[in-house]
């Protein structure tokens, strides 16, 4: 497990450290740097697989663009200074990597060996013990999770929910179904949800599932995912990312919130910080919801809360909260706090 982020030198990142946990969340106002930070350590997951052109880079989940603006463009000297990215784990193994590009076009990233930090002295190894490999930002889409037919290059999911009908066919071919019947009981968080089903009998060219909604009558129980809710579809996918033994041990989730209830969004966090212990899986989470925020539990050092801003020179600064210290009065919640300017986090321009 990661437990310590450097970057420097990427995009509005000019420096900066994180001190990670099993589950992270990142709030901050729209375009702070959130989704910076999930780059930087998808970044070094390419480093790590000797995989830096621009296409293994986007299918990851990396806005990518001009290389001189995937530095920290707040001086025309950056336009060609190298990306600096450290991951330490647990046990104090460790990778990293020094990137650079000479902005030409169609010319891509690679590993400054010039400089020492070469990847044959990184050992597989390590970067399995980080479990950095197969890092990748989810941002899953409303279309991609409703068309099932659609298959991403990556699997067993793609970033945008690509893959989802296939893995749930896998984990409803495993012996007891166990993983299955855990994504059903979280789903029941959804008050009209009952069940579903993979039909045997389709043919192999129709991927529907079966959702039986408890409100309807018996002949017409069923819905198929073309005209369920998306906010169904969105925690479906989230619970069967987090169950799967087929999916990485280390990802990221860019706007967890979308499409959900605020409500829901506060069970939805509770629910990952037990199925990421459960099934052993490190996640980082970005959001606008302050909701997503009182899921958190800031007594577990393994959950970790940050506010990312932009200090007076537009350099991504992250600032760590941590459980309010009681006065005596009844503690004002973390959603409260945050939408009252407590914490940060807020657009000052307006």
């Amino acid at each position: 497990m990661i437990k310590d982020i450097r970057i420097k030198n990427y995009k509005s990142i000019q420096k900066l450290k994180i001190t990670t946990g099993q589950l992270t969340v990142f709030i901050g106002e729209n375009g702070s740097g959130k989704t910076n930070i999930l780059e930087a350590i998808a970044l070094a997951s390419a480093a790590a697989n000797d995989k830096l052109d621009n296409e293994f880079l986007a299918a990851r989940g990396i806005r990518v663009t001009d290389p001189r603006f995937m530095r920290a463009a707040f001086n025309c000297e950056n336009f060609s200074e190298d990306i600096y990215i450290r991951l330490t784990g647990a046990n104090d193994s460790y990778f990293e990597c020094l990137l650079k590009n000479d902005n030409e076009p169609y010319s891509k990233w690679t590993i400054n060996n010039a400089k020492n930090f070469q990847l044959d002295q990184n050992p597989k190894s390590i970067i399995e013990k980080l479990k950095l490999h197969n890092f990748l930002i989810y941002s899953p889409e409303n279309n991609a999770l409703r068309v099932f037919e659609k298959e991403g290059q990556i699997q067993p999911l793609g970033i945008n929910g690509e893959g989802l009908f296939k893995l749930l066919k896998v984990l409803a071919s495993e012996e007891n179904n166990i993983r299955l019947e855990v994504i059903k009981e979280k789903l029941k968080v959804i008050g009209w949800f009952e069940d579903f089903e993979i039909p045997d009998s389709l043919f192999e060219s129709i991927e529907l599932i079966k959702i039986k909604d408890k409100y309807l009558h018996e002949k017409f129980s069923y819905i198929n995912q073309k005209a369920s809710n998306e906010g169904f579809l969105f925690l479906l996918f989230y619970f069967a990312l987090f169950v799967s033994n087929k999916t990485p041990d280390l990802f990221a989730i860019d706007n967890i919130d979308a499409s959900l209830n605020p409500k829901l969004c506060w069970h939805l966090t509770k629910e990952l910080v037990k199925l990421a212990k459960q099934y052993n899986k490190q996640v980082i989470l970005t959001t606008h919801n302050p909701a997503i925020l009182d899921g958190l539990n800031l007594d577990d050092p393994q959950q970790k809360l940050y506010v990312v801003f932009r200090n007076k020179l537009g350099y991504t600064k992250i600032k760590q909260i941590e459980k309010p210290k009681s006065d005596g009065q009844e503690p004002v919640r973390l959603s409260e706090a945050f939408l009252r300017g407590y914490i940060g986090g807020l657009p000052k321009g307006f």
